[in-house]
């Protein structure tokens, strides 16, 4: 109960907030559900039937996503989880290996509960530990066979981290040296292109099998789709029938997917420009107000999301942030909280910069890290 009331003073304050650079969060369902309606009345005419089964709503994203990746076809799924699981296990079928090369980081090893090994029977190996994609001589160095690689892009808990084009063509030629496919756990795909230089279908025609998600990056209700050739899709939708993917009706959410492609796909480069801007002035801004070790990560963002670090304790700038929502009707960091991964009092928070954050010059960036410097101040003094 404590916890959900803390959740709750958080959200009350950042919906009173005049301003916030971190994104308000989602909205209410009567707004949601309000949100969806106008998105229907735009997308499907009033005697148009909800999806069946992949039908209708459902098979045009499927239509849009191949169209935008490049891929020859795609498949609808309810999750990214699941997507990949079936992206993989084909793959171990075709290539007759069951090793998967990935990063210790990788969202299949740290936020799926080893769901490839427990649920589809694949072993995992880890051609470097670094922070960072596994490079080219690592992976011809590597001393194991594997059939597949999956690269993430950006790698999120590494810091939203992403290589240089060079290095991603290198890594993927060195893979098919050695007979593997190449995976992209491109949950975040869609803001890459602006790091790399090169439009989406290019990025995505480096590898064999490319998962995106839906809510991550364009704001959707939930789903994500896979794309590839048509024979591997074909074997995908069989999969996604066992594993209980292909829904009876999935319209809200196809409906906010086909509306996140329309309208939030072509303002993520003004997102991904506008970070490294926010992101120097939260390092100037707190380190102008007086707190230690500013942090952040990369220093110059590769997505439109990168980690910033201070050496405090979480629940103090967790208190901060909820202060300054309530007291100045501001907020950095939206809804977002603080947390110490690894050594305690030094913590850290994942910065989205979006469409609310587009209003924010580095002046009111800095005012606002002086504010909260001021809320952690009065906080540890009187903790």
């Amino acid at each position: 109960m404590e916890k959900d009331q803390e959740t709750a003073r958080r959200v009350a304050a950042v919906r009173g907030c005049a301003r916030v650079l971190g994104g308000r969060g989602r909205p209410g369902v009567r707004e949601a559900m309000a949100r969806l309606a106008a998105v229907a009345a735009e997308f499907a005419g009033a005697d148009d039937l909800p999806d069946v089964y992949g039908d209708g709503l459902v098979a045009e994203v499927e239509r849009q996503v191949a169209a935008q990746l490049g891929t020859q076809d795609a498949a609808f799924f309810p999750t990214g989880t699941m997507a990949q699981q079936v992206a993989l296990r084909s793959w171990a079928g075709r290539t007759g290996s069951d090793v998967v090369a990935l990063h210790p980081l990788a969202h299949p090893e740290v936020h799926e509960r080893g769901a490839l090994g427990v649920v589809s029977g694949l072993r995992t190996v880890y051609p470097t530990r670094e922070p960072r994609m596994a490079n080219a001589e690592e992976i011809r160095a590597f001393e194991e066979p594997f059939g597949t690689l999956m690269v993430e892009l950006p790698l999120r808990d590494a810091g939203f981290v992403l290589p240089t084009w060079d290095e991603l063509v290198a890594t993927v030629a060195a893979a098919r040296e050695r007979d593997a496919v190449v995976h992209f756990d491109g949950a975040r795909l869609w803001e890459c292109p602006s790091h790399f230089g090169k439009p989406l279908a290019e990025i995505a025609g480096l590898a064999d099998s490319v998962y995106v998600s839906f809510y991550k990056s364009l704001e959707g209700v939930s789903g994500a789709a896979l794309g590839a050739s048509a024979e591997v899709i074909a074997e995908a939708k069989a999969w996604r029938h066992r594993y209980g993917g292909l829904l009876f009706q999935q319209y809200p959410t196809a409906l906010s997917a086909l509306a996140g492609l329309r309208d939030e796909l072509p303002r993520l480069p003004s997102y991904v420009a506008h970070a490294e801007p926010v992101a120097r002035a939260l390092r100037e801004g707190f380190a102008e107000a007086g707190l230690d070790w500013p942090r952040v990560h990369p220093e110059r963002p590769h997505t439109h999301q990168f980690q910033l670090w201070l050496p405090y304790p979480a629940e103090a700038l967790n208190e901060a942030s909820v202060r300054q929502a309530e007291q100045d009707r501001v907020s950095l960091f939206g809804r977002g909280q603080f947390r110490a991964p690894g050594l305690p009092g030094l913590s850290m928070i994942e910065v989205t910069v979006a469409a609310d954050a587009l209003e924010w010059t580095e002046q009111d960036v800095r005012d606002a890290a002086g504010s909260f410097a001021r809320h952690l101040a009065h906080h540890l003094a009187t903790a």
